[in-house]
C-alpha cells in the first residue's frame, strides 16, 4: 500500500529546514544541527508526514490554502529525509572533529533544502526516482 501526502507539505518543511540549516551554517551550533537531524530522523523513519514541520503545515498553513490538495507518493520525500539525516550526522561529526567537513555537509543539505523551498525541486526525490528506474531496468 502506497501512502500519499500533500505535496505542498514537504515544500513548506523545506522552507523551515532552509532556515534552520542556514542558522546552523552561520553559527556552527551543534544543537541547532542536532535539532534538524532529529527532524530528519523522524521523517526518515516514520515519514515526512509525521514530522513537527508537517504538523505545523497541517495545523496552520493548509487550512488557509485555497488551491486543491496535490498528493504525491511518500517514498521519494522520505528518501530525501534519509539523505538529509545522513548529511546532518556527517555535519555533527564534522563539528566535533573536522569543522570544514561540517561546513561542506551543512552546505549540501542547505542547498538541497533551498532548491525544494524556492523552486519546488526535491533533489532527494529526483535521486530516489532515478534509483527506482535503474532498479526497474536491472529487473
Amino acid at each position: 500500500m502506497t501512502i500519499s501526502i500533500d505535496a505542498r507539505g514537504p515544500r513548506f518543511s523545506a522552507t523551515l529546514t532552509t532556515i534552520v540549516l542556514a542558522i546552523a551554517l552561520i553559527t556552527h551550533n551543534v544543537w541547532v544541527l542536532a535539532f534538524q537531524g532529529f527532524i530528519f530522523a523522524i521523517g526518515a523513519i516514520r515519514g515526512p508526514q509525521k514530522t513537527p514541520y508537517s504538523w505545523i503545515f497541517k495545523k496552520f498553513v493548509k487550512p488557509r490554502l485555497t488551491s486543491p490538495e496535490i498528493s504525491e507518493d511518500v517514498r521519494p520525500p522520505q528518501f530525501a529525509q534519509r539523505v538529509g539525516f545522513g548529511f546532518t550526522v556527517i555535519a555533527i561529526v564534522g563539528l566535533l572533529f573536522a569543522p570544514a567537513l561540517a561546513t561542506v555537509a551543512v552546505s549540501f543539505a542547505l542547498a538541497a533544502a533551498f532548491l525544494n523551498a524556492a523552486f519546488n525541486f526535491c533533489l532527494g526525490c529526483e535521486i530516489y526516482v532515478r534509483i527506482a528506474r535503474f532498479r526497474a531496468k536491472k529487473a
